[in-house]
């Protein structure tokens, strides 16, 4: 009979600590995703609004309006600031997640290989032990047979 897989808790272990990992680098990605789409948004806004500025500067406003207009540019500029340090936050927490994942991966890839050695092991074994089992019937099939019965 095969021997279990003494190392098996640990390859679950490895196993659940590997998809946790994968369900956590997915999260950062995602949350990655969206502060540079926040960023990417608000640069946009920026944008048009500096076009509306122009477009007002060009078709004369006052100073009051022109003051304005660039308080709010200040605003979003500071709100594009904050979102970049933001995006960056959420790059270096990915590359950490994407670091922790590789590391997870390889130690189930390490426990596996292992496993898998052992499976192979263990049906090498139990080859053998059938070929031994079928020499002992085939010889004790020929040892009883009757030396004159030529069938």
């Amino acid at each position: 009979m095969a021997q279990p897989f003494s190392l098996q808790p640990l390859l679950e272990l490895m196993q659940t600590r590997t998809d946790e990992a994968t369900r956590k680098l997915g999260q950062l990605i995602a949350a990655e995703q969206s502060a540079k789409s926040r960023l990417q948004m608000l640069e946009q806004y920026r944008d048009e609004y500096a076009q509306r500025l122009r477009d007002a500067t060009a078709q004369g406003i006052t100073r009051l309006a022109l003051r304005n207009y660039q308080d709010f540019l200040s605003r979003i500029d500071d709100a594009i600031n904050q979102q970049s340090l933001a995006v960056q936050q959420t790059e270096r927490s990915t590359a950490a997640g994407q670091e922790h994942w590789k590391s997870e991966n390889k130690r189930l890839k390490a426990i596996d290989t292992l496993s898998l050695r052992h499976d192979t092991r263990e049906r090498y074994k139990e080859g053998k032990q059938d070929q031994k089992l079928q020499d002992e019937f085939s010889s004790r099939k020929y040892a009883t047979q009757d030396p004159n019965n030529q069938d």
